[in-house]
């Protein structure tokens, strides 16, 4: 599938077209079960041309898990949901339990993670700032097993149906797709920017 917009704009990388999927595309880049990674890892590898996938065990991070649509993953961070609040927020240090718990899995966790677990990544103010964002998320269970990264050029529509189509772009670029986007619509307030980790935009 060839893409004139790509095109116009000179994108450096290709389109990526992400779509749901029963079976498991050959070959396909995919993490290991149980092991972080990051969700933008795939939108890139298909953006140079590669094939790569996810599923409910292999999305990398809870909230990729939750932004490709495998339900509220934050249930399962440690500490369950307010855990993730914390984290997300001013850290779990001085939560209730929060220290002993970090202790319990900081061998699983990576320098970085593990002081962001105990001091908060600090992207949101207050916890019950956090667990609004959460309630005001549209968490959803996508229908098929896997979500598939795929080059737009190498998608057959005959068999694959995008659910959104990415595009890697610069400042210069993107306010040409802001032009483009209010080009034929009657009103001016048809582009938007929610705020969510990238990994729950591109889905």
């Amino acid at each position: 599938m060839k893409s004139e917009i790509a095109d116009a704009i000179r994108l450096k990388h290709c389109p990526v077209a992400l779509f749901w999927s029963k079976e498991k595309p050959h070959g396909a880049m995919q993490f290991q079960e149980g092991k972080w990674g990051c969700v933008m890892w795939l939108a890139i590898h298909a953006a140079k041309g590669k094939t790569a996938v996810s599923d409910a065990k292999t999305f990398g991070c809870v909230g990729g898990g939750v932004g490709l649509g495998f339900g509220n993953q934050y249930k399962n961070f440690p500490g369950g949901e307010e855990g993730f609040c914390y984290f997300l927020s001013r850290g779990n240090e001085k939560r209730d339990g929060g220290s002993e718990l970090a202790q319990k899995i900081k061998p699983f966790l990576r320098d970085e993670a593990y002081g962001n677990f105990l001091h908060g990544e600090r992207y949101i103010k207050y916890p019950e700032l956090v667990s609004k964002f959460i309630k005001n998320l549209p968490i959803t269970e996508i229908p098929q097993l896997y979500v598939v990264f795929k080059p737009l050029s190498a998608i057959d529509l005959k068999k694959e149906k995008p659910q959104s189509i990415i595009l890697f772009v610069n400042p210069d670029q993107l306010s040409a797709l802001v032009v483009l986007a209010n080009y034929g619509r009657e009103s001016n307030e048809n582009v938007i920017i929610p705020y969510a980790a990238g990994c729950q935009t591109i889905g």
